[in-house]
């Protein structure tokens, strides 16, 4: 029998997107997993949304915090309470290619990886794909990952056979997806990427991915209070940084 995988999704006021993206789940090609959608204490419909689903698949489970602590918290709590060999991470908007699993459980093991990511597209609101996708490089290390961010939360992998779960724990601040891929790639391992599109990154116009202000300023935090970068080496890093980001949007 396959190894389980686990998928964790922080939501919060989700209701307009989370059905579309849990069904994204549903219809994947590799079946055995559990889905862990964690409620970060919406004020909309999602856990309705959300148990409605639950009734219709064994294998969705739904957790709920009882207080709104953010992304993170709610990361950790799914990643506590998961059950499966292999870590998976979606976001409560995002949508995954029907063979988004089966393809990256076969190339993490072919590889034989600890961390796998894959290439993705930039979609709309309606999660529609814009045509621009983005490919990803066969590796990635530490010093790479500084420069270019290109590894998404929706499509990483990891296996817990060989890394441990504690280092997948996110830390409380901004931008910590990028942070926690920093802090494994900083701890040796080496992130491997699949270059096929498998996700759609959807964008709605409100969200805080498309405040570019915000995202300037989140990578800097990142380089000088996470990372303790020097000053120059802040600053070196952020302008390879941006440069990735653009090349990534065009």
């Amino acid at each position: 029998m396959k190894d389980l995988v686990s998928i964790i999704v922080p939501v919060y006021n989700a209701q307009n997107y989370i059905e579309e993206t849990v069904m994204s789940v549903i219809n994947q090609t590799y079946s055995n997993w559990e889905l862990l959608l964690v409620d970060d204490c919406s004020g909309d419909d999602s856990i309705q949304v959300m148990r409605t689903l639950q009734e219709k698949d064994s294998r969705i489970r739904l957790l709920l915090q009882w207080k709104n602590a953010g992304a993170a918290e709610a990361r950790n709590k799914g990643l506590i309470e998961s059950r499966g060999r292999y870590i998976a991470f979606l976001d409560a908007d995002d949508l995954w290619k029907p063979e988004k699993i089966e393809h990256e459980v076969e190339f993490i093991n072919k590889k034989k990886a600890a961390f796998a990511f894959s290439g993705y597209e930039f979609a709309d609101e309606n999660g529609i794909g814009k045509g621009k996708v983005v490919k990803v490089p066969e590796t990635i290390s530490y010093r790479e990952a500084l420069q270019n961010t290109t590894i998404f939360t929706s499509t990483v992998l990891f296996d817990t056979l060989k890394i441990p779960k504690d280092l997948l724990k996110m830390p409380k601040i901004k931008s910590e997806d990028t942070a926690t891929w920093f802090k494994i790639l900083r701890s040796g391992y080496t992130a491997y990427g699949l270059n096929e599109n498998l996700v759609l990154y959807r964008r709605p116009a409100k969200s805080l991915s498309s405040n570019k202000v915000e995202a300037l300023r989140r990578i800097w935090n990142l380089y000088r209070e996470a990372e303790h970068l020097s000053l120059a080496s802040s600053l070196f890093n952020f302008v390879l940084w941006a440069y990735h980001a653009i090349i990534r949007r065009v």
